[in-house]
């Protein structure tokens, strides 16, 4: 009888455990989810701020989803992703601002 409950209780120490382990696997995504995407967003805002001093800012054209487009020194044109990237672009797919 000893040895039934000493079993039980470890399979049962060993259920709480892997269940812990679970949860934390879990936890442990989604903070890694949510430091990536804090990164990105990071990363986002200091480009834009760089290319806003160093970098002209094209006001008639935007990019093909309504980005900003800026001009750099070797008047290549570029927009700048969710993840900081610079995306160069072609003059030609470049968009009219709409009038307000």
């Amino acid at each position: 009888m000893k040895k039934f409950i000493g079993i039980s209780i470890l399979a049962l120490l060993a259920g709480f455990s892997v269940n812990a382990q679970s949860t934390a696997d879990k936890v442990g995504k989604d903070v890694e989810k949510g430091a990536t995407k804090a990164g990105d967003k990071t990363a986002e805002i200091a480009s834009k701020g760089k290319a806003g001093v160093t970098d002209k800012i094209y006001k008639d054209k935007e990019g093909p989803n309504g980005e900003t487009i800026y001009i750099d020194k070797h008047s290549k044109y570029y927009w700048i992703d969710k993840k900081g990237h610079k995306i160069p672009i072609e003059k030609n797919k470049l968009k009219t601002k709409p009038k307000n």
